[in-house]
């Protein structure tokens, strides 16, 4: 039951980040807002594996950790802050959901890695279909009334930070460690929000809006993005088959997307829907082959 009721947080929680980001950044410009969150959220996390008697990564493997961290979050979690200045946060979750193809790509460069096959290929168009239908220029509020500039230049920051999330995830996973998940975890947020924090408060101090409103929604996205979260994250990984896991791909942009139309009215019509439902399809065969590919 507690396995169930981790993976049920990841589906909710990691799927409000994206209206938490949204709100937050009208207050902090995107830089302050990821020094702020991860140090908040990495400097509680380190306190308390400390007090729990968790060793802290030294040497060759801190470094590597931090890079790591800097890959998935500063790239990765970066990306998305950067990205919804210009898109809304329900497209954005929908844009990344390219991740699980990304994912294939950087492992099969990798040396090591399992390499292409047709039926995964296949997945790969079907999602990329999902995904041209988003993109794709039409007329009418379809395009967010933002312009077709905007939308094109969020997706393109969006895959960027795809590839950073998956390389620094694939090179965490890959190398070896002596520490515990939760104080790598830290060491990864508290690095990354240290390295944005200092020189975004000095440059970009002035421009933020110290509010309550923004205030609130650093702290939100600290507990319950970033600890609570990830922390239910890892209970799952552990108690749960990953084919299982790996679902929260397909619920985080649900949640996000009707999250972003009940509170900033974001669109949600037929195209939006279908392209929804096609880049699944895409991820779901990738998902099925991978499976049989490991069975077999």
């Amino acid at each position: 039951m507690r396995s169930w009721l981790a993976l049920f947080a990841v589906y909710i929680f990691w799927g409000t980040t994206y209206l938490g980001i949204r709100v937050a950044l009208e207050s902090f410009p995107p830089a302050l807002l990821l020094g702020l969150r991860f140090t908040l959220s990495g400097a509680i996390l380190l306190i308390t594996g400390r007090a729990l008697n968790m060793t802290i990564p030294t040497g060759a493997e801190l470094r590597r950790t931090t890079f790591c961290g800097f890959l998935t979050l500063g790239i990765g979690t970066g990306c998305l802050c950067l990205a919804e200045q210009w898109v809304p946060s329900g497209l954005a979750a929908l844009f990344i959901t390219t991740s699980p193809f990304w994912m294939l790509a950087v492992d099969s460069i990798i040396p090591g890695g399992d390499r292409f096959h047709k039926p995964v290929l296949w997945g790969m168009l079907i999602g990329l279909c999902g995904t041209l239908l988003l993109v794709a220029p039409v007329g009418g509020s379809a395009r967010l009334e933002m312009g077709r500039g905007k939308v094109t230049l969020g997706f393109l920051v969006l895959q960027l930070g795809s590839v950073g999330w998956c390389l620094g995830s694939i090179w965490q996973k890959r190398s070896t460690t002596t520490v515990h998940p939760v104080m790598s975890g830290a060491i990864q947020q508290l690095a990354v929000g240290v390295m944005f924090l200092i020189p975004s408060l000095l440059l970009q101090g002035r421009e933020a809006r110290w509010d309550w409103q923004g205030a609130g929604a650093i702290l939100y996205l600290a507990t319950f993005g970033s600890i609570v979260g990830y922390s239910a994250f890892l209970y799952a990984m552990e108690t749960l088959p990953v084919a299982i896991v790996t679902t929260y791909n397909y619920v985080n942009p649900v949640v996000a997307v009707l999250l972003g139309w009940m509170f900033y009215r974001e669109p949600l019509g037929l195209r939006e829907l279908a392209a929804m439902s096609i880049i699944f399809l895409g991820v779901a065969v990738v998902r099925r082959m991978q499976v049989r590919r490991r069975v077999a």
